[in-house]
């Protein structure tokens, strides 16, 4: 018998060229975060995800996906429309690395200037923004996360199947070395 635990327990949207990846397309684990930027625990396991990917680089794959969480986090959704403008540009990533880098900074006026910094243009982003060009996007990760279990963020798939561990590093390597031991 399934309990409901076992059938949201697996990821139901699979990767697909739309999704923002880092790391080898071909890598033997593929990690699927459903994370909000303005989330504190998203903040903190960055890093450690950061560093997975440089000790594990040709095993890992990591796909970001939005999960704004905005009746807790005000400007979860305006970042995620910044990021996914930056998207638009071939930008991704590093849009992505600067909003979990000033946490502290997602308000409209920092987050024009982080546009600015990245030598993006921001009124052309803000413009987008504002008018939301981006939100079918976060809104369909967002729901790919509730069909998938996500609760809450972040909250990781590895190789399909929802991380119950950790998001030390050492907890992030296990997982990573159990499944491509697999």
């Amino acid at each position: 018998m399934i309990t409901p635990l076992q059938v949201t327990a697996r990821l139901r949207d699979p990767v697909t060229d739309d999704d923002h990846t880092r790391g080898p397309v071909d890598a033997p684990v593929t990690i699927v975060e459903y994370a909000d930027f303005q989330c504190q625990f998203c903040g903190a396991a960055y890093p450690n995800l950061h560093e997975l990917l440089r000790q594990r680089a040709e095993t890992v794959q990591l796909v970001y996906r939005y999960f704004p969480i905005a009746n807790v986090h005000p400007y979860a959704e305006r970042a995620a429309e910044t990021a996914e403008a930056a998207g638009v540009r071939g930008r991704f990533w590093e849009m992505h690395d600067w909003l979990y880098e000033h946490q502290d900074q997602l308000d409209p006026v920092h987050l024009s200037l982080g546009v600015e910094q990245l030598g993006l243009p921001p009124d052309e982003i803000a413009g987008e923004v504002d008018r939301r060009a981006h939100a079918d996007r976060i809104r369909r990760d967002f729901a790919g996360g509730i069909r998938s279990g996500v609760n809450g963020t972040p909250t990781l798939f590895v190789n399909e199947v929802r991380h119950a561990g950790g998001y030390a590093l050492p907890d992030l390597l296990a997982a990573v070395d159990a499944a491509a031991n697999a």
